[in-house]
């Protein structure tokens, strides 16, 4: 029997085969830990980070008392994607990294499209 890292690995490389970030429409990768949620939009092309925000972001720091719920997640996204448009970006690729789309996935979705992004 195979573990469950193995399977989320198996998971992660089968949509992330499937997405490729480029120059015109970006990837949005997101990250979801035990105590954080993590999002950052990058350019495959050349393999740069071009922008990213996390629970842990200063602009974020004063905001929440719990970091790892659907709330959290909803900053986040609403940091990305006003981050996003600074720089110009507002067509992306969104890479859910093999999490189901429910819960603190889709509320940083939600909250990245209502903030103006395109995917």
């Amino acid at each position: 029997m195979k573990s469950s890292a193995k399977r989320f690995g198996y998971r992660v490389n089968r949509v992330r085969n499937k997405i490729k970030g480029t120059q015109e429409r970006p990837r949005l990768s997101v990250y979801r830990g035990h105590k954080h949620v993590y999002a950052q939009v990058i350019d495959d092309g050349v393999g740069i980070t071009l922008t990213c925000a996390s629970t842990l972001s200063q602009e974020l720091r004063g905001k929440l008392n719990v970091t790892s719920n659907v709330n959290a997640a909803k900053l986040v996204g609403d940091l990305i994607a006003k981050k996003s448009i600074e720089k110009g970006i507002k067509k992306i690729v969104f890479d859910r990294r093999g999490y189901k789309y429910t819960g603190r996935i889709k509320a940083l979705a939600d909250a990245a499209r209502g903030g103006g992004l395109d995917f």
